[in-house]
């Protein structure tokens, strides 16, 4: 696996427990008792993306997983974030900034979260098998370039819809 996967240290067995009964409102899984969280940014416009964003929020995570906080790319904390590596307008792929500055991209953002997930560990595992990985590169390619066109985009908060979006680009009501 690419990098170093973002660990959480120091947390006796109450804080665990504690952080995995939150409720998450904050755009974090296991919200985070110290300023060492990792920063997933994802494209806020991408019908995809928003879906696959609630849907990690709703997973359960292993208690020594580290904390990660959830910013659209639009954000200007994701430009600040990304530093050189942010570019105006859509995003190629979703990245994960570590608490040390370092950036992963694309698929290799996803894989570094999976070892804090439930099941996740076995989808990681999974992906050592030859062929596997570079074949999830390759379809992380695909629907990264083509998923405004397969499942449409969702107006950022703040912004005003347009309502001349045929209705495959609006949002679900």
């Amino acid at each position: 696996m690419v990098g170093l996967v973002c660990l959480a240290f120091g947390l006796n067995k109450a804080n665990q427990m504690n952080q995995i009964n939150q409720t998450n409102q904050t755009n974090q899984i296991n919200p985070p008792r110290t300023s060492q969280a990792c920063l997933l940014i994802y494209d806020g416009q991408c019908r995809l993306c928003v879906t696959a964003k609630k849907g990690l929020e709703r997973l359960e995570t292993h208690a020594d997983a580290a904390p990660v906080r959830m910013v659209p790319y639009q954000s200007e904390e994701a430009k600040q974030a990304l530093r050189a590596s942010y570019r105006p307008g859509r995003p190629n792929a979703a990245f994960l900034v570590r608490p040390n500055g370092e950036i992963a991209r694309g698929l290799d953002a996803f894989l570094a979260l999976l070892p804090g997930l439930k099941g996740g560990r076995i989808l990681a595992a999974l992906l050592r098998f030859p062929l596997v990985k570079p074949f999830g590169y390759l379809l992380y390619w695909f629907v990264a370039r083509y998923r405004y066109s397969i499942f449409g985009t969702v107006p950022l908060a703040g912004v005003s819809e347009n309502s001349s979006m045929p209705s495959r680009d609006r949002p679900l009501k």
